[in-house]
Parts: structure tokens; C-alpha cells; sequence
């Protein structure tokens, strides 16, 4: 048996069904689709043709100003002459580090030498005076 409704009752049915829960989502658009669309906006030539591009693609002015100034960056990026020379290896960093913890090694020997001078001359402090020393302490 087929379920009757009345046409109200379906009616909400059909507009219960049909509502879309607004989620915000940021929109992701790709290097190609950016310059594709510089490209299109930058061919119009006639008034509005721009803004009909826009509508079209649903995007803002603010979008396309934007990309046109990636677009103008990259392309002075790739033009500007590249540093020569051999690339900054890892065995050039591992060499900067070794250097780094064989000065921070020498830096701590330098201390270790001065405080275990400092414990001599305590302990001959300490036998002059006659006090007890923690080697003699039970």
C-alpha cells in the first residue's frame, strides 16, 4: 500500500528535505585555474566582460588582484638570476655542527679544569683549618 499524504504534509516534507545546513568552507584553487583566469581576465577587452568572468567563476575582484600580483611575482622570481656555485649540502651543515659541538666540548673542559681547581684548593682550605672534608664524613 502506497502512503497518502496530503499535499501540505508533502510540501514540508520536500522543503525540510531540500534545506542545506550552511557550512563554511574555505575554497582551494589551484595554480593553474589561478593563472588561467589571470589570463581570461587579462584577454577581455570590452566593459563588463570582466565582471561577467567573475560571475561566471564566482569569484570577487579581490581574488583576481590578488592572483594577479602572484602572477607578477612568479614571473620576476623565475627571470632574476639564480646564486652560483656548488648548493649548501648537508655534509657542509653537519660539518657547521661538528665544529659548533667541538667548541661548545671545549668551552666545558675549560669549566670542568677550573671548577675541579676550585674543589683542590677547598679541600687544602679545609685540611689547613682542620675541618672535616666529605671524604671524611662517615
Amino acid at each position: 500500500m502506497e502512503n497518502q499524504m496530503s499535499p501540505a504534509v508533502k510540501q514540508n516534507d520536500e522543503r525540510e528535505s531540500a534545506e542545506v545546513v550552511a557550512v563554511a568552507r574555505r575554497r582551494k584553487f589551484t595554480a593553474s585555474y589561478k593563472r588561467r583566469i589571470v589570463r581570461e581576465a587579462d584577454a577581455c577587452s570590452n566593459p563588463g566582460t570582466v565582471g561577467a568572468l567573475l560571475r561566471r567563476e564566482g569569484l570577487y575582484s579581490s581574488h583576481l588582484s590578488n592572483w594577479r600580483q602572484e602572477v607578477e611575482a612568479a614571473e620576476l622570481a623565475a627571470l632574476q638570476s639564480k646564486p652560483r656555485g656548488p648548493k649548501p649540502g648537508a655534509t657542509k651543515a653537519a660539518d657547521r655542527r661538528v665544529l659548533g659541538l667541538e667548541l661548545e666540548v671545549a668551552k666545558l673542559k675549560k669549566q670542568l679544569g677550573r671548577a675541579e681547581q676550585i674543589i683542590d684548593v677547598q679541600k687544602k682550605l679545609c685540611d689547613l683549618l682542620g675541618l672535616p672534608t666529605a671524604g671524611d664524613v662517615p
